[in-house]
């Protein structure tokens, strides 16, 4: 049996970020959708709450699981059994993903798999997608319903925030 981890910050997650991953469920026979602990502090979401939205969105799939990582990938994938990285693949990313999945193959022998974004998504990032939203913009096309009110709602509470410290 065929283990697979998506990993990433999906902060927040996109529908380009699950359309990975169900093209990965497809493909493999289980997948770790794996939410990474160590990001930087401007994230719009906690690591719990994004374990949290992507339970619900992946509960579609039978073979997808998600939990929180921290470290090294490549010493999460031998920690759970996992043969292979799952990751979407714009253009703009291939020089840095490249880099990333021979280091990964060099360290532990685990290959990377590449799946093309689809186009309709190719442009969408997480970062930003909270940049367009922090600054008043619509992002309800890019994300699930609930994720884009949680978004919305989020981001409404921190300009709320940020106007009463001026």
């Amino acid at each position: 049996m065929t283990r697979a981890v998506c990993p990433g910050s999906f902060d927040p997650v996109t529908h380009g970020h699950l359309d990975v991953i169900e093209r990965t469920a497809q493909i493999i026979d289980e997948v770790v959708v794996a939410v990474g602990t160590n990001i930087a502090k401007n994230s719009l979401f906690t690591p719990e709450e994004r374990v949290e939205m992507l339970a619900a969105e992946c509960a579609q799939w039978s073979n997808v699981e998600v939990t929180l990582f921290g470290g090294l990938l490549v010493d999460f994938c031998a920690d759970n059994d996992i043969d292979v990285i799952s990751k979407g693949l714009r253009a703009a990313d291939l020089g840095y993903e490249l880099q990333m999945a021979q280091m990964n193959r060099q360290l532990t022998g685990v290959d990377t798999l590449f799946l093309p974004t689809a186009p309709q998504w190719a442009f969408v990032s997480s970062s930003l997608v909270r940049e367009v939203a922090t600054l008043g913009g619509d992002v309800t096309a890019f994300l699930p319903a609930e994720i884009a009110t949680r978004t919305m709602t989020r981001v409404a509470s921190r300009n709320a925030g940020a106007a009463g410290d001026v």
